[in-house]
This record gives C-alpha cells, sequence and structure tokens, in this order.
C-alpha cells in the first residue's frame, strides 16, 4: 500500500470514529473525569537531551503533564537513572507514575536486568533494535534468540517484546522480515512494540499488521510524522496531532485487538522543545484515548 493510499483508506476510517464523538457521554460521566482516569506512557528517550541533567526534575514535571506510565531505556544513567531500582520505583510511587517497561541492551547481564525489573513489578523488558538483518534466515536466527529471553524474563515472572524499526517492515525475499519474526517466535514467550511511526514509513497501513496478529502487538509506540514528507526522510518526527499518521483510527483498532500500552516518543524537534512536546503530546493523548 503506498503512501497516498494509506492517507485515503485512514481518512475513511476517521471519519466513522469521529462521527461516533458526538454521542452522548455515560451519565455521571464528564470528559474531564475520563481524561483524568486515561493512562499513558512516556519513552524517556523523547527526553534524552535533558534527563541526564536532573532526572528527578524531569520525571516531576513528567507526571504534572498527566503522564501514569514511563518506559525507560538504557542511558548514561542506566535503566534507573543513577538510582537502584528499588530507589527509581519509589519515587515513581511519589510522583503518581509507574514504571511499566524499559528498553534495555539484550545481550549483557540479562539475567540480572531481568531479575532487577521483576523485583520492582515492571512488567516488560523489550529490545530497541536488532539492526538490519541479511537473509531471512538471520532473522529466522534473531527470532529464536528472543525466545530465550522471553524464556528467561518467563522465569522471573515478566514479559519480553521486541520494539521495530521500519526495516522489518521492507520485503526481503520476497516477504516481510517482520512476518518472519512474529512467525518464529513463541506468542507465550515474545510480545511486540509496534512503532507505528516507522511502520507507517516503510509505506504501510498500521491497521492491516494490528488486525493480522491480534493481541500481539502489546505495547506501541505514538510518535507522529511530519506532513508531506518523502518517506525517505527517517527523521521527520513531529509533536502529535501536527503530523499525517491517523491516530483517530489507529487506536481504536489497536484496542480492539489488544494492544495494552500507549506511550509516547519524539525524536526530533522543530520549533519547540522536548519538555514543550512532552507537555503538548500529553494534552494530546488525553483526547486520543479519552
Amino acid at each position: 500500500m503506498n503512501r497516498r493510499t494509506f492517507l485515503r483508506i485512514s481518512g475513511g476510517f476517521s471519519g466513522g470514529v469521529l462521527a461516533m464523538s458526538g454521542l452522548p457521554l455515560l451519565s455521571g460521566c464528564t470528559r474531564q473525569t475520563m481524561q483524568q482516569d486515561v493512562k499513558f506512557g512516556l519513552q524517556l528517550y523523547t527526553l534524552r537531551s535533558v534527563m541526564p541533567d536532573d532526572p528527578r526534575s524531569v520525571l516531576r514535571q513528567v507526571a504534572g503533564f498527566g503522564y501514569k506510565q514511563i518506559e525507560s531505556y538504557e542511558g548514561p544513567l542506566g535503566i534507573y537513572w543513577g538510582m537502584n531500582p528499588a530507589g527509581f520505583k519509589q519515587y515513581m510511587d511519589e510522583l503518581g507514575m509507574e514504571i511499566i517497561a524499559s528498553h534495555c541492551n539484550i545481550h549483557e547481564d540479562f539475567e540480572q536486568k531481568a531479575a532487577d525489573a521483576a523485583s520492582i513489578g515492571m512488567k516488560y523488558l523489550i529490545c530497541p533494535s536488532i539492526g538490519h538483518q541479511e537473509s531471512i534466515d538471520a532473522y529466522k536466527q534473531q527470532a529464536d534468540m528472543f525466545n530465550a529471553r522471553g524464556e528467561i524474563c518467563r522465569k522471573e515472572g515478566i514479559r519480553f517484546a521486541y520494539h521495530n524499526h521500519a526495516y522489518t517492515f521492507e520485503p526481503m525475499e520476497g516477504i516481510y522480515p517482520q512476518d518472519v519474526i512474529m512467525e518464529h517466535t513463541d506468542p507465550d514467550l515474545v510480545d511486540f512494540e509496534l512503532d507505528i511511526y516507522w511502520l507507517v514509513t516503510a509505506g504501510l497501513d498500521p491497521v492491516h499488521w494490528l488486525q493480522k496478529y491480534p493481541d500481539r502487538f502489546v505495547l506501541s509506540h505514538i510518535k507522529d510524522r511530519k506532513q508531506n514528507e518523502p518517506l525517505g526522510n527517517t527523521d521527520a518526527s513531529v509533536t502529535l496531532g501536527t503530523g499525517m499518521i491517523d491516530y483517530t483510527t489507529i487506536a481504536a483498532v489497536a484496542k480492539e485487538h489488544g494492544m495494552k500500552y500507549f506511550i509516547v516518543e519524539q525524536e526530533q524537534y522543530e520549533g519547540t522543545t522536548p519538555i514543550d512536546s512532552t507537555r503538548d503530546n500529553a494534552e494530546y493523548m488525553k483526547s486520543l484515548l479519552a
């Protein structure tokens, strides 16, 4: 599906979804109350330029914007930003937030990372990238490795997931590597975090993939893409609601097909700052998921 076809189809879906927004709210439940109950997350990589300076202060601002869930990554101060796992959880509790997942290097000390994550009730450890592989067989080998990491996580009572980039949605040898990975991983061991920006950047339709693999894409990265930007430009991330991705349609389908976690991520900034965009993204999410 090319970009023009995707926009035409997704626009048709959004018309139906938006029409439903005119239905009356349930008695006793105001839109303000609904928004206060909405839970959505933030991938801290969004704030990578400011987090290392004062993690506690930045996290307090994030909580103030309305984020209830945090997805960390293995940055310069580690997954827990200079705190030990218990200390980080305590601070999350104070802020009314929960660390639900973290991207991490899955090739070093993974057993310890899984044990640490489990000790504070984290739900997922996630592989952030595998890089473009040279063959379909190489992608199968990655799937085998994911199953092994998934087994380590299962023993600790948590889950393992893989986060995609565009390359697994680009055909190789007549098939999509993403299909290979999904078909060669055990659903009892491996879930998936669908980065919708990267799927759209590959020129494909998120709705199709969500419907094709129900209950496999449990987490998502909600990240918008600049309007009228060639798909060849991979550095086109913008503040939610200002780009071309039809999240009204996608979020509705995602929730129907097993998506549990909607996690904001933004990588580029034009005319704004990471903090301001994080605030604006939160307002968009409150409306999107209400």
